[in-house]
């Protein structure tokens, strides 16, 4: 019998869900059950310290803990290089605390305010004193893609075509249209989140979990067993079955 591995979507500095999201994976499988996290831990909710904290803790205590990188903490970790790193791929004229990206949320979080009008040399500063070492450690340490024999967990998705070993990182923290519009099968099902959807998606070479958490709405957490799903919630699991073919 395959052992259960748990998933959970893009948390977006949401403490409270993801304690809650904790308390059914203990309840389904144990203590010591296998979770992966999609990445995407900071920005937009209220306590994004707290989630990495809660994370780091986790990891601590010895904790069957998976955490993948998102294209939110890779900006919050080039921002805290010694020269803050812009992302390319971003539109231009947006930036990580462009008050639609959630930054300012994340240092706030820190205890660190941006006043108008504000110097990013000024704030960074702030920031570096401000956010702990052994944060940043944890930022740095991300992993871009996890695998078992049936599945892969990244945080965006994949290239269609390009093999597994040779997946970009910018792919896997920021693909959207030629993943989502790829309805082949690919080598493994894919399960990732980056784009919020209404409820979580099982496309039959993809599963969505990012639920829109970050906007307030509800976290979801997955259970997998080789490739058949479930969703879990303080109810017990509800199969989670594909809506499409591959």
């Amino acid at each position: 019998m395959t052992a259960p591995i748990y998933a959970i979507g893009d948390i977006h500095g949401q403490l409270e869900m993801l304690e809650q999201a904790l308390d059914h994976i203990e309840a389904d499988g144990g203590p010591d059950s296998q979770v992966v996290f999609l990445g995407d831990y900071i920005d937009r909710g209220p306590n994004s310290r707290g989630v990495i904290d809660r994370l780091i803790t986790g990891r601590t205590e010895g904790r069957n803990w998976i955490t993948v990188l998102g294209n939110h903490d890779r900006m919050f970790s080039w921002f805290l290089e010694d020269a803050p790193r812009h992302d390319p791929h971003m539109l231009i004229g947006y930036h990580w605390l462009h008050d639609r990206l959630g930054g300012i949320e994340t240092l706030e979080s820190y205890g660190v305010t941006i006043p108008e009008p504000a110097r990013l040399e000024d704030v960074h500063a702030e920031a570096l004193g401000a956010v702990p070492r052994t944060h940043v450690d944890f930022l740095q340490s991300l992993q871009a893609m996890h695998q078992t024999d049936d599945l892969v967990f990244v945080h965006a998705g994949i290239r269609p075509g390009i093999s597994l070993e040779q997946q970009n990182e910018n792919d896997l923290v920021w693909i959207r249209q030629p993943f989502h519009q790829h309805t082949g099968p690919h080598p493994k099902l894919i399960v990732h989140g980056h784009t919020p959807v209404d409820t979580a998606i099982h496309y039959g070479n993809r599963v969505n979990l990012d639920t829109g958490a970050g906007y307030g709405k509800p976290l979801t957490t997955a259970v997998f067993e080789g490739t058949s799903a479930w969703l879990l919630d303080s109810s017990g699991r509800h199969a989670l079955t594909p809506e499409y073919s591959a």
